[in-house]
């Protein structure tokens, strides 16, 4: 059986279209045509083979944002070899164990505190690397490796609390650029500008291969602020035509004092996935003409599901992630894996070319993972409507039980962020001697707003039913999050426990 191949886009536009425009380092003012960048990719080949990096073998990277990334992901995959972006954000200790499961032998960065490195492994940082590069000469272009094989490993936000490093083949970039460029309605023509952090799936694969596979344009920035990146989706001669946040960074880019939409003329979209999005914040983004496209995906599927960028259809079904790209299938199925009928909430399990084949060094994890037939459980729980249309109702291991009845926090959560003083909020279910399970809502409050438990619960029992009312209201100045901007509800639930807990 012929093998599938290692898709090498990059080499593909370099002798398509050499002299276009490939992306942009916002932080330097660096430009690469895909004539350069595909050099520079080859010059980086030359030195990692010089280094011993050979197929299979790991290189970390502790870093922020910029091209030079690229160029060495790139560079690894013609290698056969394997990127590993760790979250910088993260405590030594925490990079230490990090970097002692995927022991690399070389790890890059440009902070100048160092983890504690495996036995074996050397520290270099990445302005030597770009000095390297430049310095080299482009080398042989080596022999394609099998799409099969595992090209970056990203280890999970760890919103459980515990991060696995899973698994992307080059199948698996190629099947996630595919399903976004059909969903999101990619073109040669597209400017993608990349904020997300490059050790986040969105990062390192959803804002760079889609483009790259259309032989458009990425602009990569060192990271999100909220006024720079408004001047950026704004910027007249970059004309940006797809942005993917989290919905948080949506909110903040609207309160924003720089905030104008209407400067955004390319836009085509303003993509969001990664955390909850309520339908009152989808309509409000439409209301001042940018379509809000919500969609669906996880760091060991990229993107599986999408909304159109119809914004009829967008208010309509405003709250769904969309339907499945070309690449994957989905199902909703109850306990025993049978498929539920439309309308029936049920844990959602994916297939395709885009799903993990599983996680470093842990194939128990996977054995759990996986259904016998091969679908990856998700873990969340979403119901699919009678036009095929699948929104998210909640994390399986979120759902808790009030007095016998089911309560999705997520449709808690819709429902307050609709009141004037949330800005955001979270929801866990809490014990309770009398209903078994209650909800307790961690609030931040708006600038200068400070509810009242009273007036929240009138507010969610105009929306929603009495049993989903949160019996505690507790406002916070911040909510924890992962590097991707996920809520880490169990910081919330260990904080109850803690208080719960006797005094010793």
């Amino acid at each position: 059986m012929l093998d599938f191949i290692t898709p090498d886009p990059v080499a593909m536009h370099a002798r398509l279209r050499p002299a276009a425009l490939a992306c942009i380092d916002l932080a330097t003012g660096r430009r690469w045509s895909y004539g350069a960048l595909d050099a520079d990719i080859l010059r980086a080949v030359g030195v990692l083979a010089g280094k011993g990096i050979s197929r299979g073998e790991r290189v970390a990277v502790i870093a922020r944002n910029c091209v030079d990334l690229i160029v060495l992901q790139q560079a690894l995959m013609r290698l056969g070899a394997i990127f590993v972006p760790l979250n910088w954000r993260l405590s030594r200790p925490e990079l230490a164990r990090l970097l002692a499961d995927c022991t690399p032998k070389l790890v890059y960065t440009d902070f100048d505190a160092a983890p504690v490195l495996p036995e074996g492994c050397r520290l270099e940082q990445v302005s030597t690397f770009i000095d390297e590069v430049r310095a080299a000469d482009p080398a042989p272009r080596p022999p394609r490796h099998s799409g099969f094989d595992t090209c970056i490993i990203l280890y999970t936000s760890g919103t459980s609390g515990v991060p696995k490093g899973a698994l992307l083949t080059s199948q698996f970039l190629l099947a996630t650029a595919v399903n976004f460029n059909v969903l999101g309605e990619v073109d040669t023509g597209c400017v993608f500008l990349c904020d997300s952090p490059m050790f986040h799936v969105i990062g390192i694969v959803t804002q760079i291969w889609p483009p790259i596979l259309r032989g458009g344009t990425f602009i990569v920035s060192p990271g999100f602020d909220p006024e720079a990146t408004n001047e950026r989706l704004g910027h007249p001669d970059w004309g940006v035509t797809h942005y993917f946040c989290v919905p948080q960074m949506a909110e903040a880019l609207r309160h924003a004092g720089n905030f104008d939409p209407s400067r955004w003329r390319r836009l085509k979209a303003l993509f969001t996935g990664g955390a909850p999005n309520p339908p009152s914040q989808i309509r409000w983004w439409l209301d001042r003409g940018v379509k809000m496209v919500d969609g669906y995906g996880m760091t060991e599927t990229g993107t599986t599901l999408g909304m159109p960028l119809s914004p009829e259809m967008l208010r309509e079904k405003a709250g769904a992630v969309g339907v499945a790209g070309p690449l994957t299938s989905v199902s909703i199925v109850d306990e025993n894996d049978e498929e539920v009928p439309d309308g029936v909430p049920g844990e959602v399990v994916i297939f395709g070319l885009n799903v993990t084949p599983g996680y470093w060094n842990r194939p128990e994890e996977r054995d759990r993972a996986f259904t016998p037939e091969g679908g990856l459980r998700s873990g969340d729980i979403g119901v699919r409507d009678a036009d095929g249309y699948i929104t998210i109702v909640d994390r399986r291991k979120d759902m808790f039980i009030s007095g016998g009845e089911n309560v999705y926090p997520v449709e808690v959560e819709a429902a307050l962020i609709q009141h004037d003083a949330v800005r955001e909020v979270a929801v866990i279910g809490i014990p309770d001697e009398r209903w078994g399970e209650v909800g307790c809502a961690y609030i931040v409050p708006a600038p200068g707003q400070a509810p009242q438990a009273a007036e929240l619960v009138t507010h969610c029992r105009s929306l929603i039913a009495h049993y989903k009312v949160p019996k505690d209201f507790r406002l916070v100045p911040e909510l924890p999050r992962t590097g991707s901007g996920k809520v880490m509800k169990h910081v919330l639930r260990d904080t109850v426990r803690a208080e719960a807990a006797p005094a010793r």
